[in-house]
């Protein structure tokens, strides 16, 4: 199993790609804890999935992008399963609404959770990486912040913005021992993509080689193999998993 013996958080545990992931480093070795923002229901059918494959479980109720509540789940995490070796920035929000018609909350809303959150999740979970010159974080990003996209423009913006900080905080932790990477998925089914017309959802299994939008299985697999020791030469990049468009 390639993540025997890790620990995991997972934030947005409870999405479409977030439960997907859990799920794979559950079968393969990992304990894991997700974080979630609503869902009892959903988060206690995830933790009992987890547990069934004979891993620890921990359903951590919080939003990203409040530092406060940030800390404390970090801080529950590290008291309950020992230590965090890796980190999963999946939670995200999307909005389809164009921008003459975006509002200035639309706009600090998206950037909040999927950037800020980004941000406050990694800071958090560093301290103790660090500490024990080990870890690996992998950020979900979106093939709609690298390619030319019909997408909202504060939704392509953060998960440019994502991309970017990936780069940036590989280079700085690389001395303590700690990866970073960058998954950039295409349109999948559940999930933001729930929120896509059909239409669209259409044109993109057409334009792209695969021929269809993907599952968060196909990318929870990829995201699992770099959060891995074999993937120990893995630094920094974005790694699409796109269908090929």
């Amino acid at each position: 199993m390639m993540l025997e013996g890790r620990r995991a958080l997972v934030t947005g545990g409870t999405g479409a790609l977030g439960s997907a992931v859990c799920r794979v480093m559950a079968r393969e070795g990992a304990d894991v804890a997700f974080g979630y923002s609503s869902s009892e229901d959903k988060a206690t059918r995830l933790a009992d999935e987890v547990r069934a494959a004979g891993r620890r479980a921990l359903a951590l109720r919080f939003d990203v992008a409040d530092p406060g509540a940030v800390a404390a789940a970090v801080e529950r995490l590290v008291r309950e399963l020992g230590g965090v070796d890796v980190l999963v920035n999946a939670a995200g929000i999307s909005q389809a609404v164009p921008l003459a018609l975006m509002r200035e909350d639309d706009w600090d809303r998206m950037l909040a959770v999927n950037l800020r959150g980004v941000f406050l999740v990694s800071r958090a979970v560093l301290r103790p990486m660090v500490a024990q010159r080990a870890g690996v974080i992998v950020n979900i990003g979106s093939v709609a912040g690298r390619r030319m996209l019909d997408a909202p423009v504060h939704y392509a913006a953060s998960k440019a913005g994502v991309s970017g900080f990936t780069i940036a905080l590989a280079r700085e932790v690389a001395r303590y021992g700690i990866r970073v990477t960058c998954v950039v998925p295409g349109l999948l089914r559940g999930g933001v993509g729930r929120h896509v017309p059909p239409a669209l959802l259409e044109l993109y299994g057409r334009r792209c080689i695969a021929g269809r939008v993907g599952e968060p299985e196909e990318v929870a697999e990829v995201v699992a193999f770099l959060a891995s020791d074999r993937a120990s030469y893995v630094y920094a990049d974005d790694v699409f998993v796109d269908g090929g468009v």
